[in-house]
């Protein structure tokens, strides 16, 4: 997690966390975090007039050290804080009135919008976008790995709904989020301050059988969505972090 640059270009932007973006505790959940992320980055690559370029994520990081609240007003900023040869990693803080932050840090890889394969961006983005790298890069290499073979992992179904699916037909990087969600109900040790990596190895497409399971161990739980052919097409960790 990069600080913020000491030059190039940042984007802010604010909201209020309402209701529909709240656990039954009245914190933000994180499937309402990552779709803050995402909005925001959209936000900023229009009005940098970089509308018609097409993007996914291949993986997202959170550090939570405290989460907003309901009806807490929220301050955003992000940034270009690194990039590769068809990738560029985006930092986005939120920070709530009452205390909440969250950090984190997306790697969205650049596809070429008629044969969605990954190409280089142009150099107009490097123009505007890369002076707040200060010329950092970036890997693309997932690191959760895939689940244990023959692990005996209590694995469950996991039916995606219409509302799961954006614009590229696939389901959208949030709906992870809602995942680690229900482990999150299930395991109440695990609370801020805490960190979630979630990968994305492929695309889930309409009518693909999902299987969700994973491991807990002390102050960790390791989880993996399976597809219908067995392969792990989303991987995702939490974990505790000692607070400062």
């Amino acid at each position: 997690m990069v600080g913020a640059p000491s030059a190039g270009r940042t984007f802010t932007g604010r909201r209020r966390v309402r209701l529909g973006d709240c656990s039954p505790g009245g914190r933000l959940r994180l499937d309402a975090a990552a779709r803050y992320v995402q909005d925001l980055s959209d936000d900023d690559t229009r009005d940098a007039g970089l509308a018609q370029m097409t993007w996914v994520v291949r993986r997202t990081v959170m550090d939570i050290s405290q989460f907003p609240v309901y009806l807490d007003p929220v301050e955003m900023v992000t940034w270009c804080s690194g990039l590769g040869s068809r990738w560029a990693e985006r930092r986005v803080d939120i920070v709530g009135a009452s205390g909440g932050s969250i950090r984190s840090a997306t790697l969205w890889v650049h596809l070429d919008a008629g044969t969605l394969r990954p190409v280089p961006m142009s150099a107009e983005f490097d123009s505007i976008f890369a002076p707040s790298t200060l010329a950092r890069t970036v890997s693309s290499r997932l690191t959760l790995g895939a689940p244990p073979v023959d692990s005996g992992l209590d694995l469950v179904p996991w039916t995606s709904r219409f509302s799961d699916f954006d614009v590229m037909n696939h389901v959208n990087n949030a709906v992870a989020l809602v995942i680690v969600e229900e482990v999150l109900a299930n395991h109440r040790d695990l609370r801020a301050p805490m960190r979630v990596d979630v990968e994305y190895r492929s695309p889930i497409d309409r009518g693909t059988a999902l299987r969700v399971g994973g491991a807990a161990s002390q102050d960790r739980y390791e989880g993996w969505v399976i597809d219908d052919e067995g392969a792990a097409c989303i991987a995702f960790r939490i974990e505790k972090l000692i607070a400062p």
